[in-house]
Parts: structure tokens; sequence; C-alpha cells
């Protein structure tokens, strides 16, 4: 059985991440690194879940063997290394950035899942919190007397 490495911030985790998952434990016995709240700041990124829920939630998937920290860049050549690493998969989205590791396993870009991403989410997480509260009910109001007038 082929061992199999793939990283990520699997932040809001969703039905995409469950896709990725899969695919990759039917390729193998999978190990997934989650990226820290300290590695994903200095990547300029902010998660709205913290890594050791995140992590958690990574190991309670029942496709995923092992996860572990990811706390640099650097770490993935020793990764592949000391978990025994014969095939790394990513996102296709970044095609080309790690052939570097050809030398050392197998690598995979895979297509994402589509209509869905992490990234969306927050956004529409982000366009529903600015909206006016008052706005919001009297929105639902609207709707009410709608349904009330349909039935």
């Amino acid at each position: 059985m082929k061992n199999i490495i793939t990283y990520g911030t699997f932040d809001l985790f969703h039905i995409g991440h469950l896709n990725l998952l899969k695919r990759l434990s039917e390729m193998g016995q999978l190990t997934v690194a989650v990226s820290t709240d300290e590695f994903n700041e200095g990547k300029g990124k902010k998660t709205i879940i913290p890594f050791d829920q995140r992590i958690e939630i990574v190991r309670g998937c029942r496709y995923v063997h092992q996860a572990i920290p990811e706390c640099s860049w650097e770490q993935k050549i020793k990764d592949i290394q000391t978990y025994d690493i014969d095939t790394f998969v990513i996102g296709d989205d970044w095609q080309g950035k790690f052939d570097f590791l050809k030398e050392y396993c197998e690598v995979v870009y895979l297509p994402r899942t589509e209509g869905i991403s992490t990234t969306q989410l927050k956004k529409a997480l982000s366009a529903f919190s600015s909206i006016n509260k008052e706005e919001f009910m009297r929105a639902f109001e609207i709707l009410e007397m709608l349904k009330a007038d349909l039935n």
C-alpha cells in the first residue's frame, strides 16, 4: 500500500475537504499535515477555527490514517522521509509549485471540488455579517408576509 501525504489549513471543513481526503485515501494510507495558526499567520492567512480543533476534525475523518502539524514550508522533505511517503498530493491551484519534491516521491496535483472553497465560505460569511440587524429583521418580516400571502 502506498503512503500518501497532503497539506492544508482545513478551516471551515466542507465537502471539498471531505472529497479530497476520500480520493486520497483510495490511493493509499493517508497522512494529512494541517497548517498551524502560527504558520498561517506567516502566510497572511487568518483562520476561523483554531488549529487544535482543525487537526482533531481531520484526525476524526475515517479516511485519514494520521494528522500532523504543518509548521513551515521547509518541513515537506523531512515529512516525506520520516513518514516513508510515496506520493505527495495537493490541489491543482498549486500546479508546479512542488515539483522539486519529485526527487523524493511522486507529486500529484488534483482538481478541486467545483463550487466550494473555504475562501468562498469566508466571503459569504463576511457579507452576511455586514448586514444591518434591523434590515435583516425587516427582510424576514417581508418573507413572512410573502409566505402568508402564498398560503
